[in-house]
């Protein structure tokens, strides 16, 4: 069902990524603004990264795997510690905006270009290296947004949702690495219900939603696709989930045929591909639109 596979590395049906958006509180602030002071329960949630994140580092070292954190770089200046502790056990930290703001929302592309770097400094202050990749907060990606990581030197994007294996993204800056994801495998829809932030559903269990990620793993380990979980440790952190991350950790290392590994290296593993012509990804030219349609194209909209 995909016709044109990946070849991974030591013959893998598969490649796998659990990774973290470790927003903390910064969408409240960004969000809420002045009546963020008072959504007190709220933010004590999204707090819950401090106690989350430990025990999602332990249980990558249990399972004696690295992985890609994509961090705010306001949070990183906020709770520094946990930045360490991520460092300490090699992990990638990838970019995630400023604080949490929706990319397709800034004004203008300068502004856009301005709080980029502004988190680029900031990542490479605090882990001694610039970011190598980027995920768009709320996955809100502009017209502007891949030109500007393609300028700035980012090898991959982790922010569409286009295929089920990588992409080549074509810019007038250069080209990165696409590395889709699906929102099946993002935890949000699994589990956050809070009226106070406008999301209200019913909560599954993490059976439930261990069920509709390994659906998911299954077909790429058939297809020769990839998996990339959109999790975060305040909501998959807690104590039954985190469970659940590491039963499904042992279970896909136990196939022996599936390649767990960090957003770099997968991206560097694709960029070698392409450059020994091994594989060929497909390449796609962003934007997909570089303004709207003419007025004359679209009929009148309305109520009746």
């Amino acid at each position: 069902m995909i016709d044109n596979p990946v070849p991974w590395p030591n013959g893998a049906r598969c490649a796998v990524a659990f990774t973290f958006d470790i927003d903390t509180d910064s969408f409240l602030h960004l969000s809420f603004g002045a009546k963020m002071p008072d959504m007190v329960a709220t933010t004590s949630w999204a707090r819950y990264d401090e106690i989350a994140l430990p025990r999602i580092l332990q249980i990558y070292r249990e399972t004696g795997i690295r992985q890609t954190f994509f961090y705010p770089a306001w949070c990183m200046e906020r709770y520094p510690q946990l930045v360490d502790a991520i460092l300490k056990d090699g992990h990638e930290i990838a970019h995630h905006g400023y604080i949490h703001e929706s990319m397709s929302r800034l004004p203008s592309r300068d502004v856009e270009l301005e709080w980029i770097v502004r988190g680029v400094e900031v990542i490479e202050k605090m882990t001694g290296k610039k970011p190598r990749g980027f995920r768009a907060p709320n996955y809100h990606f502009s017209r502007h947004t891949a030109a500007i990581l393609a300028e700035l030197g980012f090898e991959y994007d982790a922010s569409l949702m286009d295929d089920d294996v990588p992409s080549l993204y074509e810019t007038s800056g250069g080209n990165l690495i696409g590395l889709p994801s699906s929102g099946a495998l993002d935890d949000w829809a699994q589990f956050v219900n809070n009226s106070e932030i406008g999301s209200v559903r019913s909560v599954r269990s993490p059976e439930e939603a261990k069920n509709t990620y390994m659906a998911e793993f299954e077909a790429a380990h058939e297809y020769g696709g990839m998996w990339i979980g959109v999790w975060h440790p305040w909501v998959s952190g807690r104590l039954a989930r985190a469970g659940s991350m590491r039963t499904m950790i042992r279970e896909m290392q136990g196939r022996g045929d599936v390649w767990i590994a960090t957003m770099e290296e997968i991206a560097a593993h694709v960029r070698c591909l392409v450059a020994r012509r091994e594989w060929a990804p497909r390449r796609v030219k962003l934007p997909f639109y570089d303004r709207p349609l003419p007025a004359n194209d679209i009929p009148p909209q309305g109520s009746r």
